[in-house]
């Protein structure tokens, strides 16, 4: 039951997708050469929430994992926020903002994760390592899109 929790919470931040389109505005942007292909933004989104259900859901098991448990709390606030912000409002700096907290909370995840048990740690690092194309993306955008 709690990792279903876990995944309703996932679910919820990856409809903003389904909702906050990236459409002509974001196909009209200058992107760096590293932007990946559309087609993998969901596959690789769908690998990364699922992961991060199951690490949420490992982390309730654990004494000692209050802390990773909040910072669950706000990547998963933030990761909803971002999709609106950017796609929705195309408020690119605020997109970088955010992404960069996120990037931070994230990171933090994965450092205190690894020296809680292993197995959540490796869970966590594909996320990061996406948020991270995905900071340079968005960073990239910024610069060439200032008008």
């Amino acid at each position: 039951m709690t990792f279903l929790i876990f995944l309703v919470a996932c679910g919820a931040a990856a409809s903003t997708g389904m909702l906050f389109k990236p459409g002509e505005w974001y196909d009209g942007l200058k992107k760096p050469w590293f932007t990946p292909p559309k087609w993998l933004f969901p596959v690789a989104w769908s690998i990364i929430y699922l992961l991060l259900a199951w690490a949420g859901y490992r982390l309730t098991l654990l004494p000692g994992s209050e802390t990773l448990l909040a910072l669950w709390a706000a990547q998963i606030a933030l990761n909803t926020l971002w999709t609106p912000i950017f796609f929705g409002a195309h408020r690119i700096v605020a997109g970088m903002i955010i992404l960069s907290l996120l990037w931070l909370i994230v990171a933090t995840m994965v450092v205190l994760a690894f020296q809680l048990d292993s197995a959540i740690g490796l869970m966590l690092v594909p996320y990061i390592v996406w948020l991270t194309v995905a900071a340079a993306l968005n960073f990239s955008i910024l610069r060439h899109n200032r008008a």
